[in-house]
């Protein structure tokens, strides 16, 4: 598969979506498990979606101690809000 499908079959779907603009809108630094309870996802599940976030740069990862925090990369905080942008048109 190429790139592009790859992206296109991540955000066709619901949950990364939601995961992509809660890491943007989330006013904290963000960790997996408040994540998973954010987006109504498994742990395992927002897991998987952390690390195809992290293989297209959208995220980074920074561990403290036991706890792994997940930050938007600058793409990634463009690709969310353009998502956002898209939802808002549509919930007009």
């Amino acid at each position: 598969m190429t790139e592009k499908t790859d992206l296109e079959q991540l955000f066709l779907r619901k949950k990364p979506v939601r995961l992509l603009i809660s890491l943007k809108n989330s006013k904290k630094t963000s960790y997996v498990s408040l994540l998973a309870k954010a987006i109504d996802c498994t742990y395992s599940h927002t897991v998987k979606l952390l690390s195809e976030f992290k293989k297209f740069g959208l995220v980074d990862f920074k561990k403290e101690g036991r706890i792994k925090y997940v930050t938007l990369t600058e793409r990634g905080r463009d690709l969310a809000e353009s998502l956002e942008n898209v939802l808002r048109k549509f919930s007009k």
